[in-house]
């Protein structure tokens, strides 16, 4: 498993050992088994971002210390200089780049995601986390499967959904796409 999967649920473990949290009543809060929890608490199993969003929320920390171990700082506004997001390493057919990392407080997490082409679809598994997604196509084609349904999204276009329908996205044509995600 990557090196930053477990650098992030080892702060989640450390965060939950320091409030005197049991596994069992984290997963409760999370509303997801315990099996599950413990399999992310030891870095075997990517975290969901809702998953990581709502245990930053649980602890009144920021998402990004959770990612990177860094405490953001300003809070009046954050400028954010092209290519210069943070890296957040999360699903293989994905670049993330957190694009308002710098903010403390924030409301949403703001990424730059660039989608690789995947040709063999069954690969991919959806995957679904609390809250609200607004996507927005910025290059090239996005294939959006969301909860059974086929959404193509061109340059220019966006969609906005409940994040609990099951999802995933990926680019066509050949191409990579690049989207700003937005979750609330």
């Amino acid at each position: 498993m990557n090196d930053d999967i477990k650098d992030i649920a080892m702060r989640i473990r450390d965060l939950r050992d320091i409030a005197n949290i049991s596994q069992e009543s984290l997963a409760k809060a999370l509303n997801i088994d315990v099996e599950t929890y413990e399999q992310y608490e030891s870095g075997q199993t990517d975290i969901p971002i809702g998953i990581i969003k709502k245990i930053a929320e649980k602890f009144k920390v920021e998402f990004i210390t959770l990612i990177t171990g860094q405490e953001p700082h300003l809070n009046r506004y954050s400028v954010v200089r092209k290519g210069k997001g943070v890296a957040v390493e999360r699903r293989k057919e994905y670049d993330y780049q957190d694009i308002a990392y710098g903010f403390t407080g924030k409301k949403a997490q703001i990424f730059l995601v660039t989608a690789k082409d995947r040709t063999n679809e069954k690969e991919l598994t959806p995957y679904s986390h609390d809250g609200h997604e607004f996507d927005y196509v910025l290059e090239g084609t996005l294939k959006v499967h969301l909860d059974g349904k086929e959404i193509i999204l061109e340059e220019g276009d966006s969609l906005y959904f409940d994040s609990n329908c099951k999802h995933y996205m990926t680019a066509v044509d050949g191409k990579v796409t690049k989207f700003i995600a937005i979750v609330f």
